[in-house]
């Protein structure tokens, strides 16, 4: 899936959430996963894409990624619970 996006990855409902921008979603959260790329995810243990959005360019991407990572964790977990309200790993739905 080779298209702007911003995400987020946690370790478990209500835990630590990373949030993330990539041009290559699929990719990415591939690297977070596996622990290829040893940074906060994988300290964290942050292995599931619990929240994405994808976007037509990048500058769009990246404005929604300064936008989310100042707001609240408040604001970050009820976005991600529109979404996606059991937390469930949305790895699957995009590979």
């Amino acid at each position: 899936m080779k298209q702007p996006a911003v995400y987020m990855m946690s370790n478990k409902r209500f835990g630590t959430i990373y949030t993330g921008v990539s041009s290559n979603l699929i990719k990415r959260v591939y690297e977070h996963k596996h622990a290829i790329i040893k940074r906060f995810t994988t300290r964290h243990n942050c292995r599931n894409l619990v929240y994405y959005e994808v976007y037509e360019t990048m500058y769009d991407a990246i404005t929604r990624e300064k936008q989310l990572k100042g707001g609240s964790r408040k604001q970050k977990i009820d976005l991600i619970e529109t979404m996606n309200p059991e937390w469930r790993d949305l790895y699957p739905n995009i590979t």
